[in-house]
């Protein structure tokens, strides 16, 4: 029983940071006057729209004032095994530097 509960922790803690990770991602497109699912969708074209991305879209909860920099973006990324969006954001950073 208390291994189920563990296993029901490590599972929330995971969606919480991945939940985290979806924030950090849609306040860095802020930052730089960028379109979240769009560069989602260029990142993964075969995947349908990510319900997680547009729930946060849609909620009030942004860290408005909060500039995540281009290098802590990418880490975020690769960190959650999101290497396909992470390539998608250095070129975007690339663009933005021109």
């Amino acid at each position: 029983m208390e291994s189920n509960n563990i296993d029901k922790h490590i599972i929330q803690k995971y969606k919480d940071d991945e939940n985290l990770m979806i924030r950090l991602f849609v306040q860095w497109c802020a930052n730089h006057e960028l379109d979240p699912q769009a560069l989602y969708q260029k990142a993964y074209p075969e995947q349908p729209a990510n319900l997680a991305l547009l729930e946060v879209i849609e909620s009030d909860e942004g860290f408005d004032e909060f500039h995540i920099d281009n290098e802590t973006m990418l880490e975020v990324l690769q960190l959650f095994g999101n290497e396909d969006l992470a390539f998608t954001v250095a070129e975007e950073i690339q663009r933005l530097e021109k």
